[in-house]
């Protein structure tokens, strides 16, 4: 009984803190990290300190040379020119060196498509910073994060391996988590798209939607 009775506590205890964790990563800073990365065919070292005063997206993937990984990587990149118009860096990050990232880029169709950063993680130090690291396999999951100006995480989105993101979707996300930054007061319903109404809370308002 004792020895069924830890293993519930164990798996209690667990699941807990995966879902503090990912409750309390909203609003929090990103961690701080300097790596090589793979940009546009040059090598360049970027730091956390190269995201201050500009939003950004972290787009987390669990390895080069896969098969949903390349899909995503250029979904993102035939929305890179409407994301850098609203003011928005992203960066690609695995755990591969920014070496596999240019043979990936070089070989590859739809990778060679990829003109925005891609971070070698391969110490796993950003990946477990952003709380996302499968340990056993090294590699993170399918998380994306959006980050605002002042480096505070706005939006986290995590996804199992096998299922694929939307770029589009990111950027009514961004659209609505700039409305919210430059209107106090003011929130973003269910679905909202730029120029549709927003709401004020209020105790008027209770009740009424």
């Amino acid at each position: 009984m004792t020895k069924l009775l830890l293993l519930f506590l164990s798996h209690h205890f667990e699941q807990q803190t995966i879902g503090d964790n990912m409750t309390a990563i909203i609003n929090q800073q990103i961690p701080e990290f300097t790596t090589e990365a793979f940009v546009n065919g040059e090598f360049k070292t970027i730091s956390s300190e190269d995201t201050k005063g500009k939003w950004s997206i972290f787009m987390f993937y669990p390895h080069d040379f896969t098969f949903v990984c390349p899909t995503e990587l250029e979904d993102m990149a035939d929305h890179y020119e409407e994301l850098k118009a609203l003011g928005v860096e992203v960066y690609a990050v695995s755990t591969d060196s920014h070496f596999v990232h240019k043979a990936w880029h070089d070989s590859s169709p739809a990778i060679g498509k990829v003109k925005y950063p891609m971070l070698g993680d391969g110490t796993g130090k950003i990946t477990r910073g952003f709380n996302i690291m499968i340990e056993d396999e090294h590699a993170a999951l399918r998380g994306t994060f959006l980050v605002d100006p002042d480096g505070l995480i706005k939006v986290a989105e995590i996804h199992d391996l096998g299922i694929g993101r939307s770029a589009k979707d990111m950027i009514r996300k961004v659209k609505a988590a700039q409305y919210v930054r430059e209107n106090d007061g003011e929130v973003c319903p269910a679905a909202w798209e730029a120029g549709q109404e927003t709401l004020k809370p209020s105790l008027d308002l209770v009740g009424k939607i």
